[in-house]
């Protein structure tokens, strides 16, 4: 995922040309999701060398200077599972958000930024992701992520329930049956 992509005028980048940027860094049967910065795709490489390696080429081919974060498919499958809010991913996905970020918070972090929400927002952090609920819409909240990034003092990049779903579901059809 990459951070800030054709969001509000910001990192302007066409998807071919991310798709292409990715393919020559080595990626294979790479996929654009939606026009946000979502790719699933196939790679020998993992963690941060790859993100390290997507953010030059973004920077160096695209004059795209955004943090790139990677999760692989076990990854992404303790993401769903390791949800906290069930009830809110099955009556209301559009208003619950994960935040993937650089890397876990300090400890404390997360509860440090509770206690400055003064909305009916909730959240819960686990390791690299932080899992918001917005009940009252997003577009509206004071729990932004420029204020979650300076409180939690790490970057990330936001997906609603619907597009984690989605990018789930392809990254487990991509890498075929698992074993029950």
């Amino acid at each position: 995922m990459l951070r800030a992509i054709n969001v509000g005028g910001h990192g302007k980048a066409s998807m071919a040309d991310l798709r292409s940027l990715f393919e020559r860094a080595g990626m294979r049967d790479v996929r654009s999701i939606l026009h946000a910065g979502s790719f699933v795709f196939a790679s020998s490489r993992s963690g941060l060398a790859l993100e390290t390696l997507l953010e030059r080429n973004a920077r160096e081919g695209l004059d795209l200077r955004t943090d790139v974060m990677v999760r692989d498919v076990a990854e992404w499958t303790r993401v769903v599972e390791e949800n906290p809010f069930v009830p809110e991913a099955e009556h209301d996905p559009s208003h619950l958000v994960v935040i993937f970020l650089k890397h876990a918070p300090a400890e404390g972090a997360v509860e440090l930024l509770r206690q400055t929400v003064k909305g009916r927002e909730r959240m819960s952090g686990i390791g690299r992701h932080l899992y918001v609920t917005y009940p009252d819409g997003i577009g509206d909240s004071r729990l932004t992520g420029t204020v979650i990034e300076a409180k939690l003092a790490v970057r990330g990049t936001a997906r609603n329930w619907n597009t984690v779903r989605k990018l789930h579901e392809i990254g487990r059809d991509a890498t075929g049956p698992r074993p029950s």
